[in-house]
């Protein structure tokens, strides 16, 4: 182990790992070696990452000789990431969705995430574990379980502190510093609750800004894609390799979509002078003390740093009763529809042919059961009954009309502010709306989650938007970011 290596490259961002490889004190491959050892040394214990790009040192050597020969393709030249294991790669690593049924399938292509950060000349440095079908398969599952990679452990405390998911190994690998950072997927608190429970900065979009295509669906109308990372400036960097138009994703084709190549100029450290921020007291109810007391001091902090706080802030959907309809006909549908068209190795190519397959292989497949799978397996896979339809204008138009767009009109908002991944932001994932979330704290006593897993450990503090408002939210999670400082490093893995 070089402990030279581990002085610079412990939490390194990507602005200073890019100077250090510019200057030539790092090469990309010494960078991508480091992390592989590192994987190697930690990841029996907390299970993030699935599998190593075994091209990932010879990818970095030819970015390497590129620099040398032509100059940096921009600040992602060489810099390692981690994809979700739902995120196709047209190369010799698999996409499983964390299932022993896909554990041998190569996408044939890259997804259009995956081909936009090679682009930018990011090595993808392997595929992170994850909460298998992207916790869509049992109402018992843990979060960071699958039956291929196993349980995910959060790093600040394994087996003792909860991982969240489903982009858990995303989570988990960037907070142990297994990667410079990685890309999660979110239905609803899929990138968000990791973020938030292994003390990072995660991102999730408005619905058509990043392509869905080549990634494992749940539901077309709140899947996407998003960065995870340890800083938000990193985030921004991320975010903008990843919002070019893709024809073959019909959501980035409407009206009003509003996306940039670069979101760093919208960083500043004044930028919560003057914006006005709602609090939604009504989804604070179930905070445990410790958790208060963080978001608190967030509030707090916010005035000190010049926002304007109103305090309380009331949605009309509070008293919404919600159903789960949507996902639940949409992940057949999108299922469906991506098994079919997959590539070599896949053993199943239906929802009805993953759900026999499970049956026959229980004793590996089926350690929390399958019901979610076959309770989606009781649509037709058409999205023509009227359950659906209605349950989509419902979701849309409450969420918004009568929840996000509606605070922001009434009290001329900037942003929502809640704790983590807590019940209020369901509203966003069904609206189509961003979210980001920044380290806000560390509960030091907490309440039993999930199992044995407590709310205790790290906490986010969370913004909630109207459609493309990333640039706002960018502004408000730094500043706060620069004001706060509580991204900690787990002392168990440095």
């Amino acid at each position: 182990m070089d402990r030279t290596l581990d002085e610079r490259l412990i939490e390194i961002d990507i602005d200073s790992l890019q100077t250090a490889m510019e200057s030539g004190e790092i090469s990309s491959e010494a960078c991508v070696r480091w992390y592989l050892e590192r994987i190697e040394r930690l990841n029996s214990k907390l299970k993030a990452v699935l599998e190593v790009n075994p091209d990932a040192i010879a990818i970095a050597e030819a970015l390497d000789a590129e620099r040398r020969e032509r100059g940096a393709r921009g600040p992602l030249h060489g810099v390692p990431i981690l994809l979700k294991d739902n995120i196709d790669t047209g190369d010799r690593m698999r996409t499983s969705a964390g299932s022993v049924a896909l554990a041998e399938h190569f996408a044939l292509k890259d997804s259009a995430v995956a081909s936009q950060l090679r682009a930018a000349g990011a090595v993808i440095l392997g595929k992170a574990n994850m909460t298998e079908w992207a916790n869509f398969m049992s109402s018992t599952m843990w979060s960071g379980y699958s039956s291929r990679g196993g349980q995910t452990l959060n790093p600040y405390g394994p087996g003792e502190l909860f991982v969240g998911g489903s982009s858990s190994g995303s989570g988990s690998a960037v907070a142990a510093n297994l990667c410079t950072a990685a890309i999660g997927t979110e239905t609803s608190g899929s990138i968000i609750s990791p973020s938030s429970q292994n003390g990072l900065v995660g991102i999730k979009p408005t619905i058509g800004l990043v392509s869905r295509r080549g990634i494992i669906p749940i539901t077309h109308t709140q899947d996407s894609a998003g960065p995870m990372t340890r800083t938000v400036r990193d985030a921004a960097i991320l975010l903008g390799a990843m919002t070019a138009v893709d024809s073959e994703d019909s959501a980035m084709q409407e009206n009003g979509r509003t996306a940039y190549t670069d979101y760093t100029p919208f960083l500043k450290v004044d930028g919560l002078q003057g914006a006005r921020i709602g609090i939604p007291r009504h989804y604070y109810q179930g905070l445990d003390k410790a958790r208060v007391e963080i978001i608190e001091r967030a509030i707090t902090l916010l005035k000190e740093s010049g926002a304007i706080v109103i305090d309380p802030v009331s949605l009309p959907c509070e008293s919404a009763k919600w159903d789960w309809d949507v996902m639940q006909f949409e992940f057949k549908h999108g299922l469906n529809q991506y098994l079919s068209q997959a590539g070599p190795g896949v053993s199943v190519r239906s929802l009805d042919e993953l759900i026999a397959y499970n049956e026959a292989n229980r004793d590996v497949a089926l350690k929390y059961g399958q019901d979610t799978l076959i309770w989606s397996n009781g649509t037709s896979g058409t999205l023509t009954e009227q359950k659906y339809i209605d349950s989509l204008r419902l979701n849309r138009e409450t969420a918004r009309d009568q929840g996000i767009d509606h605070a922001i009109r009434e009290h001329k908002l900037d942003a929502l502010l809640f704790l983590g991944n807590e019940d209020g932001l369901d509203i966003s994932a069904r609206a189509g709306y961003p979210v980001i979330t920044v380290p806000g704290g560390y509960a030091e006593t907490g309440i039993i989650a999930e199992g044995d897993y407590t709310t205790k450990g790290p906490q986010g503090i969370t913004f909630v938007g109207t459609a493309y408002s990333e640039p706002v939210l960018f502004r408000l999670a730094y500043a706060y970011e620069q004001v706060s400082r509580c991204r900690r490093a787990p002392r168990d893995t440095v």
